[in-house]
C-alpha cells in the first residue's frame, strides 16, 4: 500500500521548484526564438526564420523532458507552444504548405489556439502583399484565413479550459478576416482607378 507522508511531500515539492526554474528558462527561449522566426519571415529573410524555428524546435525536445511533472508541464509550456505553433503554421502559409500539421510534437490544445493565432500574422503578410501590389498572393493568404478560421470552429463547443481562449481569438480573427476583404477590394479598386487614369 502507497502512503503519503511530509517528508515525501518535501522532497516532491523541491524537485518541482527545481525544474520550474529550469523549464521556464527553456520556456521563454522557445517563445524568443518562434517570435524573431515570425518577425524574420515578415521582413522576407526566409532562411533566417528558418534557422529561428530550427532553434525553437530543439529546445521544444528539451521541454518535453520536464512531462514527468504534470504538475508543472502543462500550464508552463502551452503559451510557448502555441507561439511555436503560429511560427511553424506562418511559414507554411507563406512558402505554400498545409497549414493544418507541424512537423513537431506539441499539445493538441496549443496547436489548435495557435492556429487561431496566426490568423492575425497572416492579416498583416496580406496587407504588407497588397501595397506591393500582389493581389494573388493576398488573395491566396484571404483563402489561408478563411479556411483555419472556418476548421477551428468545430473546437469552439469543447470548454475553454481544454482550449484557453478560442472562442475569442476566433471573435478577432473573423472581425480581422472582414478588414482583410476590405482593404483587399479597396486596393483593387484603387489600382482600376490608377489604371483608367483617376484620381
Amino acid at each position: 500500500m502507497k502512503e503519503t507522508d511530509l517528508q515525501k511531500c518535501r522532497q516532491r515539492l523541491q524537485e518541482l521548484e527545481e525544474a520550474r526554474e529550469e523549464l521556464l528558462k527553456l520556456v521563454r527561449e522557445m517563445r524568443i526564438y518562434a517570435t524573431k522566426a515570425i518577425v524574420s519571415l515578415h521582413k522576407g529573410k526566409r532562411r533566417e526564420g528558418e534557422e529561428y524555428i530550427s532553434k525553437a524546435e530543439k529546445i521544444l525536445s528539451e521541454i518535453k523532458k520536464f512531462r514527468k511533472y504534470p504538475e508543472i508541464y502543462y500550464s508552463l509550456t502551452h503559451d510557448a507552444m502555441q507561439e511555436l505553433v503560429e511560427a511553424l503554421a506562418f511559414h507554411s502559409a507563406m512558402v505554400g504548405e498545409p497549414v493544418f500539421s507541424v512537423p513537431v510534437e506539441v499539445e493538441p490544445s496549443a496547436f489548435v489556439t495557435g492556429l487561431a493565432d496566426v490568423i492575425g500574422e497572416l492579416r498583416r503578410f496580406a496587407l504588407s502583399q497588397l501595397i506591393k501590389g500582389k493581389f494573388e498572393e493576398s488573395e491566396r493568404i484571404i483563402q489561408i484565413m478563411e479556411e483555419i478560421h472556418e476548421r477551428l470552429i468545430e473546437f469552439t463547443s469543447l470548454p475553454d479550459k481544454l482550449v484557453p481562449g478560442l472562442r475569442h481569438k476566433l471573435d478577432v480573427a473573423r472581425a480581422g478576416i472582414e478588414r482583410t476583404k476590405s482593404d483587399y477590394i479597396a486596393a483593387k479598386v484603387a489600382r482600376l482607378n490608377e489604371g483608367l487614369g483617376g484620381n
